[in-house]
């Protein structure tokens, strides 16, 4: 089969860059072929919760072009061996992005391992862009709790669709201010929500809610666990999550209940999204 001109004159760059180690983005971009690669960073944080929590190989749907550059980025930066590009983001390629975030000087929740926007610009600057981005936003108070902008909005948004108002027994960014939460409320993107005066049903209803809009969410008994009733919630594809929150989600879409006995998921049944896929629905 006859090249068109134009590729055929692409073809000797394409095969030297290839010679020479160059990732497939790397490649394109030596010959000329236009536009960078893109990284989905909504479809590669996803994975960074899920795939860890795996039992097996499976990739995250959606996801495996986008982590593999990102895979192949840390790779070239002599951070991830070469035999973990494989479009699984691991706990292998989430230390290896968290060595990343600190080799930038990130501290704290900021080289968690899950890709923030900034740190994925960075790492993709000459190699791929980075769209569907995702920014927790700055911490607010709401009651005596703080949270991010981002869980605000989607807690109104779940308020919206109760009608009625909800009150927080925990915020985030609380590391040891309760012992029995392990470490999930140390990041961003976890609540506690009170129950007080609920029905088991409106107590479900609730739950049902904040799953709608993007948290994985339980209703918690202190027949579970320390601790009375209340729900607990924590925003799928918050950046800032703790590594414990980070589980909870990957468990969450796995049909496990984020517990540490990992039993099978006790809450309401609702199609699983992000806030940001809720928003575009």
């Amino acid at each position: 089969m006859k090249l068109p001109a134009y590729a055929a004159a692409l073809m000797p760059a394409v095969l030297f860059a290839s010679l020479a180690g160059m990732s497939g983005a790397a490649a394109a971009q030596a010959a000329g072929a236009g536009a960078l690669p893109s990284v989905n960073m909504e479809a590669t944080v996803k994975a960074a919760q899920i795939d860890p929590r795996r039992p097996d190989s499976t990739l995250t749907p959606g996801s495996k072009a986008s982590v593999l550059l990102v895979e192949e980025a840390l790779r070239d930066r002599q951070l991830l061996d070469a035999k973990w590009v494989d479009g699984y983001f691991g706990s292998t390629t989430v230390t290896a992005y968290a060595k990343y975030q600190k080799s930038l000087g990130l501290t704290g929740l900021d080289a968690n391992g899950l890709p923030g926007k900034g740190s994925l610009a960075k790492l993709g600057a000459g190699r791929f862009t980075v769209t569907s981005s995702i920014d927790p936003g700055a911490r607010v108070s709401v009651g005596t709790a703080v949270i991010n902008t981002r869980t605000r909005n989607m807690l109104a948004e779940a308020k919206r669709l109760l009608g009625r108002d909800l009150a927080l027994d925990q915020g985030s960014y609380n590391p040891g201010g309760d012992p029995t939460s392990v470490g999930t409320h140390d990041g961003g993107g976890v609540i506690d929500v009170s129950v007080k005066g609920m029905t088991a049903a409106t107590r479900t209803a609730v739950c049902r809610a904040l799953r709608r809009v993007g948290f994985a969410a339980w209703v918690r008994s202190p027949q579970q666990g320390d601790w009375p009733w209340h729900i607990h919630a924590a925003a799928i594809n918050d950046t800032s999550l703790s590594s414990q929150a980070q589980h909870q989600i990957g468990d969450y879409y796995l049909g496990q209940n984020g517990l540490a006995g990992r039993g099978p998921d006790d809450g309401p049944k609702v199609t699983i999204r992000t806030w940001e896929e809720y928003q575009r629905r």
